[in-house]
């Protein structure tokens, strides 16, 4: 379980921005809504292909700059 400590005089905003930070590192909360329900396989390679695809016409992009 994800836990953090408040310091001495921290405010409850920065604690919780602390926490969501640490929460988007360690991709808990994308877990969490990835297993939420179920995926097929050729469903969830379809998506890595189009998130590859995506990434590397990006990459091609700024490499041109």
């Amino acid at each position: 379980m994800t836990e953090i400590k408040l310091k001495k005089g921290e405010p409850v905003d920065r604690a919780i921005r602390r926490l969501k930070k640490k929460l988007d590192r360690e991709q808990t909360l994308k877990q969490f809504r990835d297993r939420r329900r179920f995926e097929k396989p050729s469903a969830k390679r379809r998506r890595k292909q189009k998130a590859a695809r995506f990434a590397a016409m990006l990459k091609a992009r700024h490499a041109e700059d």
